[in-house]
């Protein structure tokens, strides 16, 4: 045999090996199990949202998709989990805005959003509605900005915690009104929002769904929604923008990213699939009873979104000076 015949018998030897691995390279789903990381405990908008968009996602690719609620430091141990897994396809994260574009700005992470992580596409996104306790005494954003004005550094607002998009909603808001406020940061919502009932702080940048009941008794009293437009389910509650702070917007957001090494087939992948979901009538139904409003993108839309938010919160952090407690 010579050696042209001995390289052909060697080539067409490795070929169903080198078929078998281009194959496996492309399975999709690449497991039978797919794991949806979320960086928030159970009974929250992104745990609702995870899991209403993986039972179809599952139904849709013929896979098991299971969340792994991983909460703490505001979402950020589930970024470094994820930024640390494996970059098979077999790992996603619904990522949301405090982790991936604010936290990096205020302490060390442990990973960098545009590197270790890798964009998928956007998920959904809701405003925040800021509530004042009955006993203040004010009714629209104006009587609350004048309080504000007038005893400077006396009103305190309540968070989810430093770096969150509630805390970033109230500097935004001291920034373009010109008012200073005390920051109250709680390690949740249910805790904030406890003390914004009880009266022991003055106002709080609330997750709608929790707040519209007490709303409803009149114990607490809206003055405006932080998003450029007013949402369906509460289309009585003015804007931000609208009571006097034009482009005024701070919206809370969750996308889909995964490991950074991930192969941009398998990310390609996965988006057309998430899109599926999120644009699904039944899925958006289901989302907006839950007040979250999909968002779906492409990979390329994802990624200069969250470069913009990412430059918008930068500069608020710094001008705010808000450092990690």
């Amino acid at each position: 045999m010579n050696t042209l015949q001995v390289l052909r018998a060697a080539l067409l030897a490795a070929l169903p090996l080198a078929l078998s691995c281009t194959a496996s390279a492309q399975d999709f789903p690449p497991a039978k199990t797919v794991t949806l990381v979320v960086g928030f405990a159970a009974g929250g908008a992104a745990d609702a949202a995870a899991r209403l968009i993986a039972k179809k996602l599952g139904e849709n690719v013929g896979a098991k998709v299971i969340i792994d609620n991983k909460a703490g430091a505001g979402g950020n141990i589930a970024h470094q989990h994820v930024a640390n897994g494996p970059a098979d396809g077999s790992m996603l994260l619904l990522g949301s805005i405090g982790p991936l574009t604010i936290a990096p700005h205020i302490m060390q992470v442990g990973y960098d959003p545009f590197k270790d992580l890798a964009p998928v596409s956007g998920g959904v996104n809701f405003p925040n509605v800021l509530v004042v306790h009955k006993g203040l005494g004010v009714k629209t954003m104006a009587e609350f900005v004048a309080l504000a004005k007038q005893k400077p550094g006396t009103i305190d607002f309540a968070s989810t915690g430093v770096g969150s998009a509630s805390h970033l909603a109230g500097e935004l808001l001291a920034q373009q009104a010109g008012i200073q406020m005390v920051h109250v940061p709680y390690k949740g919502g249910a805790l904030a929002l406890q003390d914004n009932l009880g009266e022991r702080v003055a106002s709080y940048f609330s997750a709608p769904p929790t707040a519209l009941p007490h709303i409803a008794t009149g114990r607490l009293i809206p003055l405006a929604t932080t998003g450029l437009t007013r949402p369906a389910y509460m289309p009585d509650i003015p804007t931000v923008a609208e009571s006097g702070y034009p482009g005024f917007e701070a919206l809370n957001w969750y996308a889909f990213v995964a490991p950074g090494k991930t192969p941009a087939a398998m990310l390609d992948r996965w988006n057309v699939e998430i899109v599926k979901v999120l644009n699904d009538p039944e899925v958006q139904d289901a989302l907006n009873k839950h007040g979250l409003t999909p968002q779906p993108t492409t990979r390329a839309e994802l990624t200069a979104f969250m470069k913009q938010e990412d430059a918008k919160w930068g500069a608020i952090v710094r001008d705010r000076k808000i450092v990690a407690e």
